[in-house]
């Protein structure tokens, strides 16, 4: 890269990296600016991890460039390390010891003496609401106090970037929601967040820019809204009284509207795109037409998972896992990693 931005956090062009036969990343273009909260979303197997992996110098790219914090990947990955910080999907915290025990093992790691790396410890506790759990051993954690603990030890020492890789999979929603709050604080304190995610909501709620990756490509990229905008310019929301009669709204709604519909989790209910300028009248006519029997209908803007299914064909929930047994162990790598080389270098 010839030349770099100083408002840039992460630039990188045509990046590749290859496991044997397959290519998990195939191209990857991404333009991050310094602060604030970039998604990166896509489901299981589409690369996201193994794109944070390269740009957290934890994997060396196999083709392309690219600059972290105006550091090249390739020949200053040591200075990178010092800036950065790290919370991979699987948490890299020793279960026999406490969370306080874990926290100074992580300060005294990363050069801390013995006093300042209690207080630094007791400082992140008391700030991810962990205090009283402080002396218990990290196995009778919960998930979300898990979660919690291993952010918390990623800040040992202040980055100025900070990779959250899919940092809610598996907590409960309250949890969910305190990592939020977290993520949401770092950036006020100034640190920029590189967020991986698959759950549409989550990036919906934090990201100010999102890239959607497939198949290790990013396929669109710009502000939620931007990207709710490719799809159409709203959503028509049906709830038929029986649900025998879904499929037979949804042939209506195709019909009428000129757009794929979307059969929701709830047996009774469809989502129609609706194209800029497009009116819901006639299709909510064909349906009073035809005896159907509607007991809600709404118009609402577009979500994300409307915006996925219409970029990729089908939702994200759909899509199967595609690890490699090379992604399985370089993301077990990267657990290892995230407490004792990005914390401040996790």
């Amino acid at each position: 890269m010839s030349s770099y931005s100083s408002d840039l956090a992460i630039e990188c062009r045509g990046l590749v990296k290859r496991f044997g036969d397959n290519t998990a990343v195939d191209g990857v273009d991404l333009t991050i600016p310094r602060g604030g909260i970039y998604g990166v979303l896509g489901p299981n197997g589409a690369g996201k991890t193994t794109t944070i992996r390269m740009l957290a110098t934890l994997l060396r790219p196999d083709g392309g460039e690219a600059q972290v914090l105006g550091h090249d990947v390739f020949a200053e990955p040591k200075t990178i390390r010092e800036k950065i910080a790290l919370t991979g999907q699987f948490a890299s915290l020793d279960e026999d010891l406490t969370g306080l025990e874990n926290l100074i093992l992580l300060g005294r790691l990363l050069g801390f003496g013995k006093n300042a790396a209690r207080e630094r410890g007791w400082d992140l506790l008391e700030a991810f609401n962990l205090a009283d759990a402080a002396d218990r051993q990290v196995k009778k954690y919960s998930g979300g106090m898990r979660r919690r603990l291993d952010i918390a030890g990623s800040l040992m020492v202040t980055p100025e970037l900070m990779f959250l890789d899919e940092p809610t999979t598996g907590i409960d929603p309250r949890s969910r929601n305190q990592v939020w709050d977290i993520i949401r604080t770092l950036v006020a304190g100034g640190t920029t967040i590189l967020l991986t995610t698959q759950y549409l909501e989550e990036a919906d709620q934090l990201a100010d820019r999102i890239a959607v990756i497939d198949h290790g490509k990013v396929i669109a990229e710009g502000t939620p809204g931007q990207l709710k905008a490719q799809v159409g310019a709203g959503a028509l929301k049906v709830r038929v009284e029986n649900p025998a009669d879904r499929e037979t709204a949804a042939h209506i709604l195709e019909t009428t509207v000129g757009s794929n519909v979307v059969r929701e989790k709830d047996a009774a209910a469809l989502t129609a795109r609706l194209g800029q300028g497009a009116s819901a009248t006639p299709a909510l006519q064909a349906l009073e037409e035809s005896g159907i029997a509607i007991e809600t209908f709404a118009m609402g803007q577009p979500s994300l998972d409307e915006v996925f299914l219409a970029l990729t064909g089908k939702p994200v929930e759909a899509e199967d896992t595609e690890t490699t047994e090379e992604d399985h162990d370089a993301g077990a790598s990267a657990a290892a990693a995230g407490g004792a080389a990005a914390g401040g270098a996790s």
